[in-house]
């Protein structure tokens, strides 16, 4: 199996943070913003952008003199030891912030060993994960976490996950026919969520966006109750613009 390589905005912002951050850890005493710009080549307000994440997430932090210097949460996923758990912490922080952002439960998701794995997630009483009542291991034609992974496989890729898991029918508007869902797969933009519309479950909607990290693809996304579905295209875009420091993690 081979991932199609579609370059996204949210991996171009990762690596100029890799960037960034490389400078700032050959500077162990501290650089500033002018420097930084100077050294990296990344326009001042771009940089500027990606050092606001880049705080906001502890990366770097600011010293006295206006200089930064790493953070705290790449010392953590900087380290090999605990590697694993300060990465599944600094991942559910994320998620936890953006769950409160977006007002919808959030969920991160991989393609591993040919099945879609939702590895973790972030709701709460206000905004419950949706029920999972039909393994999402086998319904990946019709939620856009599944969706979304598999718009990240090649071609062949595709075929055989829906050889082995053949399509059936959830609710009215679930797609079955394995001609239709390829095409509708093949067509989506790399950059534009993904979205289902009551196609798992009636009464839900969701939308998920591309998080490939390596040779491994993976994704962010959300889920909103049917009386909200009126706030899943914004969610959905936050969602987009949210994938950076996700990706940085998981680069790290």
């Amino acid at each position: 199996m081979a991932l199609r390589h579609e370059p996204t905005a949210s991996y171009h912002s990762v690596q100029d943070a890799l960037r960034v951050l490389e400078t700032v850890g050959r500077r162990g005493t501290g650089i500033n913003e002018t420097e930084l710009a100077r050294e990296t080549g990344i326009a001042t307000e771009r940089l500027t952008t990606l050092l606001r994440m880049l705080r906001r997430e502890a990366y770097v932090e600011q010293i006295t003199d206006g200089a930064y210097v790493t953070g705290a949460a790449f010392a953590r996923l900087g380290s090999a030891d605990g590697h694993r758990q300060a990465l599944r912490v600094t991942l559910q922080r994320t998620l936890d912030r953006l769950r409160d952002r977006v007002g919808a439960a959030v969920y991160l998701s991989r393609y591993v060993d040919g099945e879609v794995r939702v590895t973790q997630y972030a709701d709460s009483p206000a905004t419950p994960k949706v029920n999972e009542w039909v393994d999402f291991r086998y319904s990946a034609h019709a939620t856009a976490v599944g969706k979304s992974l598999l718009t990240q496989l090649d071609h062949e890729g595709r075929r055989d996950h829906l050889a082995r898991h053949r399509p059936a029918r959830l609710t009215s508007r679930t797609i079955t026919s394995d001609r239709l869902l390829l095409s509708k797969l093949a067509a989506q933009p790399p950059t534009a969520p993904v979205l289902d519309l009551q196609e798992y479950a009636v009464g839900t909607v969701c939308a998920a966006v591309p998080l490939t990290a390596g040779s491994t693809a993976g994704c962010l996304a959300l889920s909103l109750p049917l009386e909200h579905a009126h706030r899943l295209r914004r969610a959905a875009d936050t969602l987009n613009r949210s994938a950076a420091p996700m990706l940085l993690s998981l680069a790290i």
